[in-house]
């Protein structure tokens, strides 16, 4: 798995995805919000915290499980494994989020966001930067899980 996981982060795109999955460091806004709206930002929150504390299980917790990152660049399971291995390697990312805007989209919800990417050790600098994120949610046995997100590099 280690192997698989390291041949994975080599890659240049599969090394931005991870980068970019910790893309959900939100912080709960002040303002007033819905119920699910409330849900949605505390995971992005829950997520951006375990990436920052090289938790690999926190940080996959409100994936679905068949959840698909940009495309296919990346799953659940190999999300974790590329933190565990950062984490092996000593490595750590830094994350600070802009805004995040939930809109409603039926039954599901769609929040939207940048994030700027940093490192406190030798992470992949030329992946470091400013990103733009969208990602989508949907409502699983009372839970709020992300089931897809893109992103592109913007700075």
């Amino acid at each position: 798995m280690l192997q698989r996981v390291a041949r994975m982060i080599s890659r240049r795109k599969n090394a931005t995805a991870l980068i970019l999955l910790v893309w959900f460091a939100a912080g709960l806004q002040a303002c007033h919000h819905g119920p699910d709206e409330v849900q949605v930002r505390h995971a992005i929150a829950t997520m951006a915290a375990a990436a920052e504390a090289d938790s690999a299980t926190d940080l996959v917790a409100p994936l679905s499980g068949d959840f698909d990152g940009n495309g296919g660049e990346l799953d659940r399971r190999s999300l974790g494994g590329m933190l565990r291995l950062l984490a092996l390697r000593g490595e750590h990312v830094d994350v600070v989020m802009g805004p995040v805007t939930i809109e409603r989209r039926g039954g599901r919800l769609l929040a939207r966001f940048t994030v700027t990417l940093g490192s406190g050790a030798n992470m992949l600098p030329d992946r470091l930067g400013v990103y733009e994120v969208e990602s989508a949610w949907r409502e699983e046995d009372g839970h709020w899980r992300c089931y897809t997100a893109s992103w592109k590099h913007t700075m």
